[in-house]
């Protein structure tokens, strides 16, 4: 026998230790330059018209809806920073069922066992005019406190600072203790 001889079980395991070393780097390279899934973030649970009303025989709640069009730059803006804010989702979500309604819709929204109707005149479903009063401005936050009452209908652009207010205002049930104006004074905001 020649000392410097390798003995074949010698040599499987040096092939065996190679294998598996390369094994090890292409998982290493994998998991290392592969992209890693991120948690989804948390969104508004945006529901229909039809769902809502479903959903209030069984278990009221408030109602806000996201009133907007498409060619309203503000309410594109008010999506991507207000409705994306972690406080403004989760509070919705708690306390709201939402819903995200284009004022131009042509589809019939049934409300309160009324029938709204798109306008072809004013270009506007009927609905929008009912929970505006008449006074369209987009993007409007529109908050029925109950199915049954009146709607309180909140124009323009919110920050997700200027819309908590709001937000706490109904979700809180605190319009039935005071009126806005005062509650807003006194209302320190947290997001």
């Amino acid at each position: 026998m020649i000392p410097d001889q390798i003995k074949p079980n010698k040599v499987r395991l040096l092939l065996m230790d190679k294998k598996a070393l390369a094994a090890l780097m292409a998982c290493f390279l994998f998991f290392s330059f592969g992209k890693v899934k991120q948690p989804e973030k948390e969104k508004i649970n945006w529901l229909s018209v039809d769902e809502v009303n479903l959903k209030m025989q069984a278990e009221p709640k408030p109602v806000l809806i996201d009133l907007y069009t498409g060619w309203c730059y503000w309410c594109k803006v008010m999506d991507k920073k207000t409705y994306n804010n972690a406080n403004v989702i989760s509070y919705i979500n708690d306390h709201f069922y939402a819903v995200k309604l284009n004022a131009e819709t042509k589809d019939t929204v049934v409300w309160n066992h009324r029938k709204f109707v798109f306008n072809s005149n004013d270009k506007i479903n009927d609905f929008a005019v009912y929970v505006t009063q008449g006074q369209l401005a987009f993007p409007n936050t529109i908050i029925f406190p109950k199915k049954d009452q009146q709607p309180a209908s909140i124009p323009g652009y919110m920050q997700p600072q200027e819309i908590e207010v709001v937000l706490k205002y109904f979700g809180e049930e605190k319009y039935n203790a005071e009126n806005f104006n005062e509650f807003s004074k006194t209302f320190k905001t947290t997001w």
